[in-house]
């Protein structure tokens, strides 16, 4: 009896196996969005047990534990250990069956430890032990585990006012893994509290030595900070975004509408609207100019449970997939940048999978030549990072677009054991491939070039597209 994790897992024909084996399997990681902390890569950080790397900030462990009927505190209690933790998590993993969490759960244990066992109460002890004795040897750190994994380059999610002090740490020592950083500007339109809008104005201003008056002050100061990312090596921005913002504005207006928040009074949705727009095109100019790509992950609804987000602060399981219809605002959004010829490399990420032909198609309004894939469909993101999502994204990208050009698979993750996602990522792409060659829709005698297109995909056109 195979092993659940075995080589040939989710490869359902042998075109699928060979393009996995001969093609995908060994290609090296480049994980160009992730919520890593910098500062555990700086300083090798070491991971006490298995509980602590698994169930640290992990949200969708958190979601799945909850359904189950477990008790907050074994979630995100601070008096809970982390072995009862763990223990609670061992109970739900067996109830998580058809939950992308249990394929990621034992690709895991499978490739970082080697352990074949299915987890469960019954397992859980020898798991734990064997995996915590690991973890507390050097091969193990953070940096370990991402050479284990054959990772080249990493992007952090990092906020314009943040220091980067770790990202230039490792640059000066020259770490073999490139740790870069990616502008993440969410805070600088986040105007729907003007006292902690004001707090971040103030920071900014301390952070770019740019006394922060007007509107104009401000974009000098984000330009200044801008600057200072890509000295550090940055080449990503990125928008978490409800919506495409393409309210028209005046410059007067924005001017007034920065004064009145800056003043501390609420705006009304109008204004919101305008200064987000007014905002993320000035953030996509400065992208542009210095030919960095743009993303823009787009669709959520954060914090729903109002007493929970009291309670736990935001990032915590709450969030769920919104259904705002979007294109007319992202068509306007991208036309206002490509009329004068100004649309940076751009990667779309949609969170409702509705969106999936929309976001297909607009992505080929914007596709001028200059670059292979210029404007991209980003991979299934967040509740669509399954096996059905990614199926579903590649395929409507495949109809209505080039699958051949796509820059493939990030983990997303703020976990240093989440890069088996690019292997079950690769796996599925194998299989989707692999079952059109057996079914006759992609011809057999073309297998070679199907070869080459499962390793631009799993690495190459990533490598290229972000020039790493």
């Amino acid at each position: 009896m195979k092993n659940f994790i075995h080589d040939d897992f989710l490869l359902q024909t042998d075109a699928a196996k060979q393009l996995y084996h001969d093609h995908a399997k060994n290609q090296p990681i480049i994980d160009y969005h992730c919520h890593l902390n910098p500062e555990y890569i700086a300083r090798d950080h070491s991971f006490d047990n298995l509980g602590q790397i698994w169930l640290e900030g992990d949200h969708y462990k958190w979601r799945a534990m909850r359904t189950n009927g477990i008790e907050e505190k074994y979630c995100t209690g601070k008096d809970t250990s982390d072995m009862e933790k763990y223990v609670k998590w061992a109970e739900t993993v067996p109830y998580t069956m058809r939950n992308p969490l249990y394929h990621w759960t034992h690709l895991e244990l499978k490739r970082a430890f080697g352990v074949d066992k299915l987890l469960k109460p019954e397992t859980a002890q020898e798991i734990y032990d064997i995996c915590t004795e690991k973890l507390r040897t050097p091969e193990y750190s953070a940096r370990g585990l991402m050479k284990m994994f054959k990772v080249q380059v990493v992007c952090t999610t990092d906020d314009p006012a943040d220091s980067l002090q770790h990202h230039i740490a490792l640059k000066n020592e020259q770490f073999e893994v490139k740790v870069l950083p990616t502008w993440r500007p969410d805070k600088a339109m986040a105007v729907e509290n003007p006292k902690v809008y004001r707090e971040y104005v103030e920071k900014l201003a301390e952070v770019s030595g740019v006394t922060i008056n007007r509107f104009d002050d401000l974009i000098e100061a984000l330009r200044k900070r801008h600057d200072f990312f890509a000295s550090v090596g940055c080449k990503l921005s990125d928008h978490g975004i409800e919506e495409f913002y393409a309210e028209p504005y005046t410059q007067n207006e924005i001017e007034q509408i920065f004064n009145k928040v800056y003043g501390g009074s609420e705006l009304t949705w109008e204004e919101i609207l305008k200064f987000k727009s007014a905002m993320l095109y000035e953030g996509a100019l400065m992208d542009w100019e210095k030919g960095w790509t743009q993303q823009f992950h787009y669709g959520a609804i954060r914090n729903n449970n109002t007493r929970q987000f009291n309670k736990l602060g935001p990032d915590t399981g709450f969030d769920s997939i919104g259904d705002l219809n979007v294109a007319k605002a992202m068509s306007r959004f991208f036309d206002q940048l490509d009329k004068d010829n100004r649309l940076a490399k751009t990667i779309i990420y949609n969170l409702n999978p509705r969106d999936n032909e929309m976001v297909a198609t607009m992505i080929g309004n914007f596709q001028d030549g200059s670059v292979a894939g210029k404007i991209q469909f980003g991979s299934g993101w967040w509740f669509l990072d399954q096996k059905t999502g990614m199926e579903a994204q590649m395929n409507s990208l495949s109809n209505l677009g080039l699958l051949s050009r796509f820059v493939g698979m990030l983990t997303d993750s703020r976990s240093f054991l989440s890069y088996p996602r690019h292997e079950y990522f690769r796996r599925i792409l194998c299989n989707l491939i692999g079952n059109d060659v057996e079914n006759g829709l992609l011809p057999v005698s073309e297998m070679d070039f199907l070869g080459k297109m499962v390793e631009d995909i799993s690495y190459f056109n990533a490598k290229n597209f972000f020039n790493f």
